[in-house]
């Protein structure tokens, strides 16, 4: 699990030894995910919306894809689609994937990079394997977040964030044993690259065995921790938890995560730290579309219909 890092954490600046409110975060629920096909036949993980965690405001839907290693001609993707009403964003931390959009955004994410699209008011746009990974198979590992919008910027024209793994801000935990990669959001006095409508803190931790970080989360937002790879707890509970699963942390102000046992792709315990204020709004979904009214969804599904997301290129029809 390459993402991004350094040689010597001792070279990052550290998270300041900053005395945390007295109001630790404790862990309400542990959920795990379940496996479901999507696009043209690639296998996800899925904590949320599922039967163990319908709410996670403002994140409508997560999904992991590997760690897996594809053979010569396996790798699938996600043909020409719509969406409307909120933002998807794309981390891939192991290999390449290519996104191309109705509006002419797109390009490779991979290796640590992220791709931030603002579906708004409607785009269309594919996410597929590169044509390397098609031919010869190989390593994948990538996750996928939906942002949901407030109901007064679901129709903000669509936009395209290509943030490269040199852009995120890389910090250490206070006693420097862990790696944090800052995608967007603000975790103390630093922050990340990603421009956000809805105010969310979105991390990667590389937590070294046996070593403890707290990260302070604004008091306003929710928490989630999942984990990517490796096992270890959550909170002064020490709560057990490990790859595929998802803690949900209660009100508070920091949250404490502690190392324990890597795998075969990293000897630490990897995590995303998801951070978002609520948005406290009616959400309906259908499909591709997250809006605030069934009426919403059906105007949605009209506009799709005759072309007014955009058409798909001629050159690569």
């Amino acid at each position: 699990m390459p993402a991004i890092t350094v040689e010597s954490l001792n070279s990052l600046p550290r998270l300041g030894n900053q005395s945390f409110p007295a109001a630790e975060r404790m862990i309400t629920k542990i959920v795990g995910s379940h496996r479901q096909l999507e696009g043209a036949g690639f296998e996800v993980r899925r904590p949320f919306p599922s039967h163990g965690l319908v709410d996670a405001d403002p994140f409508l839907l997560f999904d992991h894809l590997g760690a897996v290693e594809y053979s010569p001609g396996e790798a699938r993707g996600a043909p020409w689609h719509p969406h409307r009403g909120f933002e998807t964003v794309t981390y891939v931390m192991d290999g390449f994937w290519r996104h191309r959009d109705s509006l002419g955004g797109g390009g490779l994410i991979g290796n640590g990079s992220t791709q931030w699209m603002t579906a708004g008011a409607g785009i269309l746009h594919d996410e597929l394997p590169t044509e390397d990974l098609v031919a010869k198979g190989g390593l994948f590992h990538g996750v996928q977040l939906w942002v949901n919008l407030p109901s007064s910027l679901k129709m903000v024209n669509p936009r395209y964030q290509d943030i490269g793994a040199d852009r995120l801000k890389l910090v250490s935990s206070t006693d420097g044993s862990s790696l944090i990669r800052i995608i967007a959001g603000s975790l103390g006095e630093f922050s990340g690259p990603g421009i956000t409508y809805t105010p969310i803190t979105y991390l990667h931790a590389s937590v070294s065995p046996d070593s403890k970080v707290q990260l302070p989360i604004d008091s306003k937002f929710n928490a989630l921790v999942y984990v990517l790879s490796g096992s270890g707890n959550l909170s002064s509970q020490m709560s057990p938890i490990q790859e595929g699963q998802m803690g949900i942390f209660g009100p508070g102000d920091f949250v404490e995560i502690y190392g324990g046992r890597g795998d075969s792709y990293s000897p630490n315990l990897e995590v995303l730290v998801l951070g978002g204020q609520p948005i406290r709004e009616p959400v309906v979904r259908h499909g591709p579309f997250a809006m605030n009214t069934k009426a919403e969804i059906l105007q949605a599904i009209e506009d799709f219909e005759s072309g007014k997301m955009g058409t798909i290129p001629a050159e690569i029809v």
